[in-house]
């Protein structure tokens, strides 16, 4: 029944925490780590670089000029990237799904965090037959058009995808476009998803 399987990225895949990436630019910028978050949301500018609408040189200097950053580029870039840790699911389990199914990525992401992401992570990545990136595609999970873009990347029916996502929102998106969600706990949660499903891995 099923022909593709997509996970997330953040905090499926791969473990991320802004918090320190908030600490960070606090040490480089007049503003506490509290106040950084709304400072940012404020500028609207994550939306639009995590739409492409936005490219990092100019993306850093608007985020520059609203935190009164001291800070270079490459400073900046270390900071932004410095949120991401620990694989949340082993190789084993993308290689094995890899060589059953189509395994696609489906992500909200930009292009400073992918950019290093595809370099950092490559041993991960590199099982995957395709990648819908909100920087890309120009969309960012819940509008439609981004769950589209994925299913076009299937090249099945939408019922024959399974779709994890750690974001109860983005789930109910992905099942009213026809995909069977289901919102990721941790990997035994996983595990006994796919295998009630008959997805192998082994």
């Amino acid at each position: 029944m099923y022909k593709t399987v997509i996970f997330d990225l953040g905090k499926v895949l791969i473990y991320f925490d802004f918090q320190p990436g908030y600490r960070a630019l606090a040490e480089v910028c007049p503003y506490p780590a509290a106040q950084i978050p709304q400072r940012i949301a404020l500028t609207g500018l994550v939306k639009r670089f995590e739409t492409g609408r936005i490219e990092p040189p100019a993306f850093f200097e608007e985020i520059r000029a609203a935190l009164d950053l001291r800070v270079d580029f490459d400073g900046f870039r270390a900071i932004w990237n410095g949120i991401f840790d620990q694989p949340l699911l082993p190789e084993s389990l993308l290689e094995g799904l890899a060589a059953r199914y189509r395994l696609l990525l489906l992500s909200n992401t930009n292009a400073l965090h992918f950019e290093m992401l595809r370099v950092r992570y490559h041993y991960l990545l590199r099982h995957f037959h395709g990648l819908i990136l909100s920087h890309e595609v120009h969309a960012m999970k819940p509008d439609p058009a981004i769950y589209r873009a994925a299913i076009d990347q299937a090249g099945c029916l939408p019922a024959e995808c399974f779709y994890t996502d750690d974001i109860p929102a983005f789930v109910d998106a992905g099942k009213a476009m026809g995909l069977d969600a289901v919102q990721f706990e941790n990997l035994a949660q996983l595990e006994r998803d796919l295998t009630a499903r008959g997805i192998r891995w082994s």
